[in-house]
């Protein structure tokens, strides 16, 4: 059959970025990439853009089907806005609440594309894995989802390296996160409700972050009487953060906060990538008791293509390109908006880059 996405376009070459368009283009799908400066170092097109410029952006997206957004979360909105007046299908990594929302609004208003924002690993593939183990249970009493992107070897105080978007991480950690608490929606703050979790021996600390869940609060909500998403790091960080953001003053300097962690604590090519989704329900897989299932991974970097890919690169990008794989082959809706946790997982692992996450990180 007939692929329906054929042309795709990827904004942004940064860490994840790059690596979509080369997945991209593995699965058989003409890719042109668009980043502030051009590159000739890969195996498919890439030109300058500069995204701010509005005309030079549709004009970009002109003549493709689809569009990839890898940019940071405060930049998407401009390549949301222009698929939808060009009338491309799109897709992006956020985690922004207030993104997500307006994609929704562009969704609502447009009969021609799709819109699936949230196609990273949190939110994205942790809500995919969550919402598969739900489907096994007939009454649910919890959704606990959890992610942690660490050096795996950590050096300092505060245990971590920003592979990820300062920015980004500064955003989830200042932003209220909103939960289900005995069925029904709230807001909470960040960084609050610490819990202790242990992965094949590694201690660590989960505390609430913003915008992990995505839409599930709006898909759970009256059906299940707790629902989180949380953030894993080594034992300490957020305490630590708390000091920095509150005692130190930087909670209303954000773009200063960024710099100062980012100089502190840069990239490290050594990580490691911790999945954590539980559920506890009641079913009859066990004749109608209570009892808990659980999906747990610890994601290495991986070698694709002959370069080594950070651990957080690959399984955010892989999760990107399932998705998209499974639009163009017609197994996901052609239209509207698409939420993560309607995603099935059986069907993203028998997709190309999906398949990597069947036997990697288990512990």
């Amino acid at each position: 059959m007939a692929r329906s996405i054929n042309e795709v376009r990827v904004i942004g070459l940064g860490k994840v970025g790059e690596l979509v368009a080369l997945l991209l283009a593995d699965s058989g799908f003409a890719v042109t990439a668009y980043d502030a400066r051009t590159r000739s170092d890969l195996p498919f097109a890439c030109k300058a853009l500069d995204v701010r410029d509005a005309a030079g952006l549709r004009a970009a997206l002109t003549g493709s089907d689809a569009v990839v957004s890898c940019l940071p979360y405060n930049l998407n909105l401009g390549v949301a806005e222009a698929a939808h007046d060009v009338g491309v299908h799109y897709f992006d990594l956020t985690e922004d609440v207030p993104t997500t929302n307006r994609v929704l609004e562009l969704a609502s208003q447009d009969p021609r594309a799709l819109y699936v924002p949230q196609c990273g690993l949190a939110p994205g593939l942790i809500g995919i894995v969550g919402s598969w183990l739900a489907k096994q249970f007939d009454e649910i009493r919890s959704i606990e989802l959890k992610v942690g992107a660490l050096p795996r070897h950590p050096a300092g105080l505060l245990g971590y390296a920003f592979n990820w978007s300062a920015e980004g991480v500064v955003n989830e950690y200042l932003n209220d996160c909103e939960v289900l608490r005995a069925g029904h929606r709230q807001m909470a703050p960040a960084m609050t409700e610490n819990e202790r979790v242990v992965i094949g021996g590694v201690e660590l600390e989960a505390c609430l972050t913003s915008g992990g869940l995505g839409t599930m609060c709006d898909t759970y909500e009256g059906r299940v009487q707790r629902l989180d998403y949380k953030t894993m790091r080594y034992p300490g960080h957020f305490e630590l953060m708390r000091f920095f953001f509150d005692e130190l003053g930087l909670r209303q300097r954000r773009e200063l906060a960024g710099e100062i962690l980012i100089d502190a604590k840069p990239p490290v090519d050594d990580d490691v990538v911790y999945l954590h989704a539980a559920v506890e329900g009641r079913g009859d897989i066990a004749g109608g008791q209570l009892y808990r299932k659980q999906y747990v991974r610890a994601y290495q970097p991986l070698a694709i293509n002959g370069r080594s890919w950070r651990a957080i690169s690959w399984t955010t990008a892989a999760s990107a390109v399932a998705v998209l794989e499974l639009v163009a082959d017609g197994r996901l809706p052609q239209t509207g908006f698409v939420k993560q946790e309607d995603i099935s997982f059986a069907d993203l692992l028998s997709t190309k880059s999906g398949a990597l996450f069947g036997d990697l990180g288990k512990v």
